[in-house]
């Protein structure tokens, strides 16, 4: 496994604080303190232009602990590989996994130099379970593949975790096909979680335009049609795809009518 004690020394070296990165934008927006003075000009600004960008990102975060719930309690899943996994915040995947089922195995994968840095807070598992950290970029699955065979069994279900990093992939570099790799050698009854910003408001089309001009990573805005083509050939589980709050939502956290969030999301199963 990696021993983020050993990497974390040279992955300061790596780590460019004048320009804002989206792990840790996104680490200011959730009230975050791994930033840095550029990230947080950039977390201002798109806060000036969509308001609630801070909501968008909590929302986030709330899909992922209701999602994680299903696949443990209802899907039975006890494997996880989360894509793009951000800084360490509140109910990390596999703190509500392996608080359901403490067996649970969860490989973190990521590219920033910073995250590298907290993987020790990541990589902090119960002695049932095993967690691991991939610094590697999303757009070469195979190496993500490889990588999480070494804590992963192929052979049981795995739930691919995919929140807010499909966005993050230009159409250029082929998010369907970075997501058909990750999922052939999974066996039928595994899943793919996914979620991401969408284009229907001018608001959050016109702040992530201006983010983009300064950021070092792009995010490209989708339509939410183009979002659930992501899941063709899946079993889309209910409700489908939809907007985040709207995704089994708990019923002391939200009572309909569900707040406008510019973002979709959705589970969906391999036959």
């Amino acid at each position: 496994m990696t021993d983020p004690a050993n990497a974390a020394e040279s992955a300061w070296e790596r780590v460019d604080t004048t320009v804002p990165h989206s792990a840790r934008v996104w680490n200011f927006l959730l009230g975050g303190k791994n930033h840095f003075a550029a990230d947080r000009e950039v977390g201002e600004r798109l806060l000036t232009m969509f308001p609630d960008f801070a909501m968008v990102a909590r929302l986030q975060r709330e899909f992922l602990r209701r999602a994680v719930r299903y696949l443990v309690t209802e899907a039975g899943v006890r494997q996880f590989l989360d894509l793009g996994t951000g800084l360490p915040t509140a109910e990390n995947t596999h703190e509500v996994a392996q608080s359901l089922a403490p067996e649970s195995r969860v490989v973190y994968v990521d590219n920033d130099p910073i995250v590298l840095v907290h993987a020790r807070a990541l990589l902090t598992s119960t002695p049932p379970g095993a967690t691991d950290y991939l610094d590697a970029d999303v757009r070469d699955p195979q190496e993500i593949l490889a990588g999480a065979a070494k804590t992963l069994d192929f052979r049981e279900p795995v739930a691919v975790m995919m929140l807010s990093i499909a966005g993050q992939v230009t159409d250029k570099d082929g998010p369907q096909e970075i997501i058909d790799t990750l999922l052939a050698p999974l066996v039928p009854g595994s899943y793919l979680a996914l979620s991401d910003g969408v284009n229907t408001n001018p608001a959050l089309v016109e702040a992530v335009r201006g983010y983009n001009r300064t950021a070092a990573n792009t995010y490209q805005l989708r339509s939410p049609a183009r979002l659930a083509e992501f899941f063709t050939g899946l079993e889309l589980v209910e409700p489908g795809v939809v907007p985040t709050p709207e995704w089994r939502p708990d019923p002391d956290r939200w009572d309909p009518p569900f707040p406008v969030v510019s973002a979709v999301c959705g589970v969906a199963r391999k036959p």
